[in-house]
């Protein structure tokens, strides 16, 4: 019987859980802002760790460019607490995107809702 969830999937979670505890409780860098872990993928050798942030901000998207370049910034730092945390010998080297899914949902939803003004769900 194969696996359910295969190891760089675990690692992923677990990768996820861990860096939203460390970027709302460690970092202190007034430059990233308020950010949440949307997504995290690994690869398969777990040598890289594709990590996809959501930045609340009403601002412009300079400032959601500007938190990302922090957190590219600090993420030897945040390597190290998240190295300390989780049981393995090697933990994948950290890469930071914006994840701008939430307002492009947002935005696909107020299309939806424009063209059809009778449908209110």
């Amino acid at each position: 019987m194969p696996r359910e969830f295969l190891r760089f999937q675990r690692v992923a979670r677990q990768l996820q859980r861990e860096l939203g505890e460390v970027l709302q409780r460690d970092l202190r860098d007034p430059d990233v802002g308020f950010v949440t872990v949307n997504d995290v993928e690994v690869t398969k050798d777990l040598a890289v760790a594709k990590v996809f942030i959501g930045v609340l901000t009403t601002k412009a998207d300079e400032d959601k460019q500007s938190s990302i370049v922090a957190l590219n910034r600090a993420s030897n730092y945040i390597h190290g607490i998240v190295s300390k945390r989780m049981r393995m010998r090697m933990v994948p080297e950290l890469r930071f995107f914006l994840d701008e899914s939430i307002e492009q949902g947002i935005k696909m939803d107020a299309l939806l809702k424009a063209t059809d003004p009778d449908n209110e769900k």
